[in-house]
């Protein structure tokens, strides 16, 4: 597995629950502290704290030193990244898609009505 599938299956595995995509949707708005963050949710500080851990193992976030505060912030890059492999992968299955329907265009045209060949 090459480095860079390794940080998308982080990627992916961080993005694949709601509250951590709650929680890059919220930071998406501007930094936010823990609590401020934990708001909106029916968990304790220490849940959103996890969380937090998990996006910033994936770098979807980083934290920066305020004072005695340790705001997060929404890291783009690694978004941008698996972004990029889902649209290459999108176009490789909409390539496949397009040569199986020209395919079955073809085959089609060469039958008649009554199913039998016109060769």
């Amino acid at each position: 597995m090459t480095v860079v599938e390794d940080e998308l299956s982080l990627v992916f595995s961080a993005l694949a629950d709601p509250t951590r995509r709650a929680i890059l949707e919220r930071l998406a708005q501007g930094e936010a502290t823990v609590n401020e963050l934990a708001e909106p949710f029916a968990m304790t500080q220490q849940a959103v704290s996890k969380h937090l851990k998990v996006l910033e193992r994936a770098r979807l976030i980083s934290r920066t030193r305020t004072a005695q505060s340790r705001p997060c912030v929404l890291d783009t890059e690694h978004l941008d990244v698996a972004a990029g492999w889902i649209a290459r992968h999108r176009q490789i299955w909409a390539d496949r898609h397009d040569r199986l329907d020209a395919h079955l265009t073809a085959l089609r045209a060469g039958q008649t009505q009554d199913g039998e060949t016109t060769r």
